[in-house]
């Protein structure tokens, strides 16, 4: 009896040692009184003495390239995108197993703007997200056309049916499978070709924007009908003089129609508005994931059959929206990228304790090269996200610039990602999206909004040209 109880007097130790080594309460500073909060506002500010508004006439060009991989060849062929196996990113449940076909071709869209001496190129990719690795091999790349990081203003779809193999790290493993080096370096070169050929089709154009609600589409997943959600559809159209047509829309429904049950490439309900509008358009449709964190999509139906039924009853709304759309070819515009400073990286394992950085590091690299953007494109701004972001957040957000004349828009994925930015609120909840995936604690939503209020305020300083 007393051997037995030295040992599990050890093994009690040896437990306490692990957990006072491996783990690390919650950091409860406020924001404003921390580093990462001033250097940043300290960028924001020498980003607002250079960044100005032009009001000149709009040059537009479009691109559309495959991503859609060639499965089950043998080894790898990155010159013809051929691969071996490759898994579904999106659940972890699938356990990395490779997809068995594809359901719909899936595509990297690009839509490139000059106006006033400034160009950017708005990227929607059919992936679940734009992994960080991708985006910074992409910029390696478009680096040699002289295209700079802070012109590229990423997003994706946000299927969580599409290609995987992409995310490093035993974390990144879990939710894309094996990372897979051949892919990377493929999926890089299929972004950095639509950038370049939208650059290179840029041609005088025409442009015009607008919102539409979208409610019954979707719902607060978090909190349910007691908390608020972003039910607006956005879109900016453009339309080249005499030539293509392009339509970017944006909606705050995550793409999970199709479960884990389903292992066939597909582009989820996003891929069939995008499909619809092409149709409809003669253009290019390109989708970029909007204010998703904690909204989920509504519909009729199960499977693909949701998703067709959720995806054409938003082209359909979208069509018929069009056409009200005044469209301009000389337009007020002005574009921004703020380079942000993070908190601490931590993985939670309760919704008080969080591992170190050091272990979380191991699990999955920590973030780097973070932003946030904002182009204003006459009285509509467009805003990009690291995360999935908070539709209770967009709300808020679209509510203050709204007050002062403008539409607004924020999607999410723009090429780095931070986990879910929801309100502190909601920090503490047992959930998915608030203990797992809130990796920078509970201020860092709050410290969010307060810098997209900075930008937003910087693009819209010369209301009045």
């Amino acid at each position: 009896m007393r051997k037995a109880g030295i040992g599990a007097g050890i093994f009690i130790a040896v437990i306490t040692l692990i957990y006072f080594i491996c783990t690390e309460k919650i950091d409860t500073t406020p924001y404003f009184e921390s580093g990462y909060f001033r250097k940043t506002s300290s960028l924001a500010d020498s980003l607002e003495k250079i960044t100005f508004t032009t009001n000149d006439s709009l040059f537009a060009g479009f691109a559309k390239v495959s991503i859609t991989p060639l499965l089950n060849t043998g080894d790898d062929n990155i010159s013809e995108g051929r691969f071996s196996a490759v898994p579904l990113a999106g659940y972890g449940d699938r356990k990395g197993k490779p997809a068995t076909g594809i359901h719909d071709t899936v595509y990297v869209k690009a839509v490139a703007i000059r106006t006033g001496g400034k160009t950017i190129v708005m990227i929607g990719a059919d992936l679940l997200i734009m992994p960080p690795n991708i985006t910074d091999s992409v910029g390696v790349l478009l680096a040699h056309y002289g295209i700079g990081r802070e012109q590229i203003f990423f997003s994706a779809t946000h299927s969580h049916s599409s290609l995987g193999a992409w995310g490093p790290g035993f974390v990144g493993e879990q939710f894309a499978g094996k990372e897979n080096k051949n892919l990377e370096k493929w999926l890089s070169q299929q972004i950095a070709k639509a950038v370049t050929l939208a650059m290179a089709d840029l041609k005088p154009a025409r442009a015009g924007y607008g919102c539409f609600d979208a409610g019954i589409y979707t719902r607060n997943r978090l909190i349910g009908e007691s908390g608020t959600k972003n039910d607006e559809f956005c879109f900016l159209s453009f339309e080249q003089y005499g030539k293509k047509k392009a339509i970017i829309g944006s909606f705050s429904a995550h793409a999970t129609t199709l479960g884990d049950d389903n292992m066939e490439i597909s582009a989820d309900y996003p891929g069939y508005w995008e499909r619809r509008i092409e149709k409809a358009t003669g253009g290019i449709a390109l989708f970029c994931a909007g204010s998703m964190g904690s909204q989920s999509p509504v519909g009729e139906g199960n499977g693909f059959e949701k998703s067709r039924f959720i995806g054409e009853a938003l082209a359909d709304s979208l069509i018929s929206h069009l056409k009200d759309v005044r469209l301009t070819d000389k337009i007020v515009f002005s574009a921004l990228s703020l380079k942000i400073s993070l908190p601490e990286y931590h993985m939670r394992i309760s919704t008080k304790i969080n591992l170190t950085s050091f272990l979380s590091a191991k699990l999955m690299p920590p973030p780097n090269n973070v932003y946030l953007q904002a182009a204003r494109i006459d009285k509509m701004v467009w805003i990009t996200t690291p995360a999935d972001f908070s539709g209770e957040y967009a709300l808020q957000i679209k509510n203050a610039l709204s007050a002062k004349g403008f539409h607004s828009n924020i999607t999410s994925f723009n090429g780095n990602y931070v986990g879910y930015i929801i309100p502190g609120r909601y920090f503490y909840l047992d959930e998915y999206e608030s203990k797992l995936m809130g990796w920078f604690g509970p201020n860092m939503g709050e410290y969010t909004v307060d810098l997209i209020g900075r930008i937003t305020k910087i693009v819209t300083k010369n209301e009045n040209l």
